[in-house]
């Protein structure tokens, strides 16, 4: 378990040597409720089979206290037992969380590209509960069996030597050879359900989303039979897992009954030969049959360790250092930019990038390559260029979210790191989330102090003046209940909720005719008129107005200059200023005429 020992040394790492002595401690006490058990059950054997000789009272009382010391320490235990093991594990499960939360907002070098970051973030969640699974479930059983096994061999070896070996034999087939099975069986199950649940999910997706096309194209009937193969495949794969464990559950039922077997014929020469009384004999038996029956958990737990096995991995990766930090060989220095809060106004930010360049991939041509800028508080820079060029790039820079390979970024006179950037930076990014609940929880997130008012506000400034009095409107998974250009300007309400001191904008407008996004980024500029903002689109005449534009292409500076200068270079904006005129006018005159 590999995975296992890669998060104890986390643990320690996170929390110290508390978190692990707490581990060992839920375990100390976890394998004394099993011993007392034990010792409640030989003892109880031995009263019993005492007690058929009819011997004096005074012979039992011993016994008799025994037990009753027994059994109320076993329930006292039993409540101890799950008392301090929750405690140690959620206690570790809390530092874990705050490490994987700390761990997101790290600004990366390679974005994490799946295509749904909700059911991302889900995951993520998911992943690290089960960590208090593989602690509960996994590691302390095993650790339980380990250490109440070695004193029941110990206690049996002192009894009648002849017994520890068929004890061990039935100790190491429940506790090792079955668990390694069953956790093969397992860890084979899951990787085949994992690829066939997901093609499961997808076939679904494809009937629920794809109905109406599927409808038109008289497919319905296609999709749904490959729905069902991909369903009956899962069926397959979990019946054949399900047979497995039957087996190792069958095998797990019976081996206690041959151990406690194989001990009787060990004992009765011993019981015959004078070497020991037959209630001893009994005591031992019974022991070895207890115990190797409280080891049958282990298969079990070896079963889930293989289902939790890649939610482990996943956590750890999260948790994992990089193991190459993107050097940054001159940063910028300075105090950061105060915290924004609503109803304050924005305080002056500078940006600046010097000689920037960074990549998504070691193998990949850079994505950006020298890339010099300057925003100044009130100042407005746009960012423009065929798809690929590095606009979203430049954003993700000043937001911190990617770490440049060389250059230099400050933001207020400070390096940007994640807290800064959370402070200083807001705006509407290209990954921007938008979630399954209403349009003034979507505009509020994150921004403390959004009152109704000023979400209304930020929605009429965005250019969605209809839903300033539909705040409880539910938007969608993702948005999916708004159009493209609706969700871009939801995301431009959230930004302007509480105006920042930088404003980032991706595509603000996308959806809109040019003179329609042009009146919206008017109205949204005029809302921040102290922001640094950097807007990066692709039509031209919404950022015509800006006070320098920026031409990208394959990650370098191709123009720069004010939108009359870069006419009269005649270069890529020029042409491409042509083109997009030519288009509106030939669009305007198609829709006269038709």
């Amino acid at each position: 378990m590999t995975g296992a020992g890669a998060l104890l040394r986390e643990i320690r790492r996170l929390g110290g040597g508390r978190r692990l002595a707490r581990l060992a401690v839920a375990g100390v006490v976890a394998a004394g409720t099993e011993l007392t058990g034990l010792a409640l059950l030989g003892c109880a054997t031995w009263l019993l089979v005492t007690a058929a000789d009819q011997p004096p009272i005074s012979a039992l009382t011993v016994a008799i206290v025994g037990v009753r010391t027994f059994a109320i320490a076993r329930g006292l235990g039993r409540y101890l037992d799950r008392l301090v093991s929750h405690d140690a594990a959620l206690r570790v499960l809390a530092d874990v969380r705050t490490a994987v939360f700390a761990a997101m907002a790290r600004p990366a070098r390679e974005p994490d590209t799946s295509p749904d970051e909700g059911d991302r973030l889900a995951r993520l969640v998911e992943d690290v509960d089960s960590v208090q699974d593989v602690l509960l479930r996994c590691l302390l059983p095993a650790g339980v069996t380990v250490l109440a096994g070695g004193v029941t061999l110990a206690v049996t070896g002192a009894v009648l030597p002849a017994a520890v070996l068929p004890l061990a034999v039935g100790l190491i087939v429940v506790g090792v050879l079955l668990p390694v099975a069953a956790f093969g069986a397992a860890r084979r199950a899951a990787d085949g359900l994992a690829s066939a649940r997901a093609a499961v999910v997808g076939a679904a997706v494809d009937v629920s989303h794809g109905a109406a096309d599927l409808i038109a194209t008289g497919a319905v009937a296609a999709a749904v039979a490959v729905a069902a193969a991909e369903a009956d495949r899962v069926a397959a794969v979990e019946r054949r897992a399900g047979r497995v464990a039957a087996a190792v559950g069958g095998v797990a039922a019976v081996v206690p009954g041959l151990t406690a077997a194989g001990v009787a014929l060990v004992a009765a020469p011993a019981v015959a030969a004078g070497e020991t009384s037959g209630a001893y004999a009994a005591v031992v038996i019974l022991l070895a049959l207890g115990k190797v029956e409280a080891a049958g958990v282990l298969p079990d737990a070896a079963t889930r360790y293989a289902h939790l096995r890649g939610a482990l991995d996943r956590v750890l990766a999260v948790l994992a250092p990089p193991t190459a930090a993107p050097a940054v060989p001159a940063r910028a220095t300075g105090a950061p930019a105060p915290a924004v809060v609503a109803g304050t106004p924005a305080p002056p930010v500078d940006v600046r990038l010097r000689g920037v360049r960074a990549r998504y991939a070691d193998d990949r041509a850079p994505a950006l390559d020298g890339i010099d800028l300057d925003v100044g508080p009130g100042r407005r820079v746009a960012l423009v260029g065929p798809s690929g060029s590095g606009k979203s790039t430049v954003l993700a820079v000043i937001a911190g979210t990617v770490v440049p390979e060389a250059g230099s970024v400050g933001v207020a006179g400070a390096a940007p790191d994640p807290e800064t950037a959370w402070r200083q930076v807001s705006g509407v990014m290209a990954d921007a989330h938008v979630f399954h609940a209403s349009v003034g929880e979507n505009v509020s997130l994150g921004r403390p102090g959004v009152d109704d008012d000023a979400a209304r506000a930020a929605l009429r400034t965005a250019g969605l003046p209809g839903w300033a009095d539909a705040l409880d409107r539910v938007v969608g998974e993702d948005g999916g209940q708004l159009s493209g250009g609706e969700r871009q300007r939801l995301l431009l309400a959230r930004a302007l909720a509480v105006p920042p001191p930088v404003l980032l904008l991706d595509e603000p407008t996308e959806g809109l005719d040019p003179a329609a996004a042009a009146e919206v980024l008017r109205a949204v500029l005029a809302a921040v008129p102290r922001a640094a903002v950097v807007v990066a689109a692709h039509q031209l005449a919404v950022v015509a107005d800006a006070d320098e534009i920026v031409v990208l292409d394959a990650g370098r500076v191709l123009e720069r200059g004010d939108h009359a200068g870069l006419l009269a270079q005649q270069g890529w904006y020029a042409r491409e200023w042509a083109a997009q005129v030519a288009s509106a006018e030939g669009y305007r005159a198609h829709a006269t005429t038709g």
